[in-house]
């Protein structure tokens, strides 16, 4: 089952984050809070939405989808990003990415979204080709630029 995250998931949220950045190699870097996760979510202007993928039988959180919109000025529309989506080792092949990836590509065809865009690391093969197996085609030609920390504030005036 799919459903919008609600204000109780923010606890297995920030946990499957955690998760999810040690899976990427990556746990010193996951740094949310709950407190950041549910103003982010719930706050008066949220800024990023949220699905949960639940086991039928048991109910329990298997997997989640953390989501924001983008705009494109070339189609003057805006899309989907999906900043997240992980689903725990042992519910995989279970259908959860496939579900929680289709409910996010319902939401932009029926908002008249242009776009559902993504990153994936480029070693993370078996998400590659699931990604690939859906339709979706990789932007060999786009490289992905951050600022951050020192850098960012230096930029900033900060």
């Amino acid at each position: 089952m799919i459903r919008n995250a609600v204000v109780d998931d923010v606890p297995t949220i920030i946990e499957l984050i955690r998760e999810l950045a040690d899976y990427e190699q990556a746990l010193p870097e996951a740094k949310a809070t709950e407190e950041q996760l549910r103003e982010a979510l719930f706050g008066p202007a949220p800024a990023v939405f949220g699905l949960i993928a639940e086991d039928d039988a048991t109910g329990e959180t298997v997997g989640f989808a953390l989501w924001f919109r983008n705009f494109s000025t070339w189609t003057g529309t805006h899309g989907i990003y999906l900043e997240d989506l992980y689903v725990r080792p042992r519910a995989r092949g279970g259908g959860y990415g496939k579900a929680l990836l289709t409910e996010l590509a319902r939401i932009a065809v029926e908002r008249g979204y242009s776009r559902f865009e993504w990153s994936v690391l480029d070693w993370n093969e078996p998400a590659v080709g699931f990604y690939k197996s859906l339709g979706a085609e990789p932007m060999d030609e786009w490289t992905v630029h951050r600022l951050s920390g020192d850098a960012l504030r230096g930029l900033g005036g900060g």
